[in-house]
């Protein structure tokens, strides 16, 4: 039985960190049969970072890696129709959402803005978390966002190089379809992963006003959700 293991769902959404949701999304896309545990101890996981895929004694982490060996062991055929152009570009793709996932992150834990209405979302959803937790996790975020290098930038600063990820991938959806045609493609399900956790996302930081102004990136967002959901 193959089981996801990944963070907490948050604002109707099935996990409210985006590499999570991706794989989430993946699989109801590719129709799989899996168990979707939710959880915040991260011992347990490969590398200690969520989400991970346990298949009977097999586990698997990073999302990518997941994608990857699930394609190859269910024969899974959703990017099979890709031309090496558009394999390419798939891959161009999640290292820009990659790069968008720090902003994101820092909207939520580092911005004295938005980090309280966040903590209250968490707290007010979710009984097993405790505010200390979620202050100890904000911590480690704000070294890591130092470590990495977009905590060393001004919010203004931070929120445009995430406005620019996401005008890249805004500009590659047309006003119906998905990516490549009319069904969708794993690049699909990356794209939603990010553009799910900001659209519902109940807090009006710029990354939310920026995919709210393309209608384009909304579109699409609903049109995986209503799959997925």
């Amino acid at each position: 039985m193959l089981t996801l293991y990944s963070y907490p769902d948050l604002f109707g959404v099935a996990d409210n960190n985006p590499f999570g949701l991706k794989v989430f999304a993946f699989m109801r896309l590719c129709g799989l049969d899996f168990e979707h545990r939710h959880i915040l101890d991260t011992s347990l996981a490969p590398r200690g970072q969520l989400p991970y895929l346990s298949d009977d004694g097999e586990t698997v982490g990073d999302s990518d890696a997941i994608i990857a060996y699930l394609t190859k062991t269910r024969g899974l055929r959703i990017d099979s129709a890709l031309s090496p152009g558009q394999l390419n570009l798939d891959l161009l793709v999640r290292r820009t959402l990659d790069d968008l996932y720090w902003p994101m992150s820092y909207s939520r834990w580092r911005d004295e803005r938005y980090w309280p209405a966040f903590r209250d979302a968490v707290l007010r959803e979710h009984a097993d978390a405790s505010a200390s937790t979620l202050e100890a996790a904000r911590e480690y975020n704000r070294q890591r966002y130092h470590y990495q290098g977009i905590g060393r930038y001004e919010p203004d600063q931070v929120y445009a190089r995430g406005i620019g990820d996401l005008r890249v991938v805004a500009d590659l959806l047309g006003d119906s379809g998905f990516v490549f045609g009319p069904e969708p493609a794993s690049i699909d399900a990356a794209i939603y992963g990010f553009a799910a956790n900001i659209y519902f996302y109940e807090i009006d930081t710029p990354l939310k006003a920026f995919v709210l102004s393309r209608p384009a990136l909304v579109r699409h967002c609903l049109a995986v959700h209503e799959r997925v959901a």
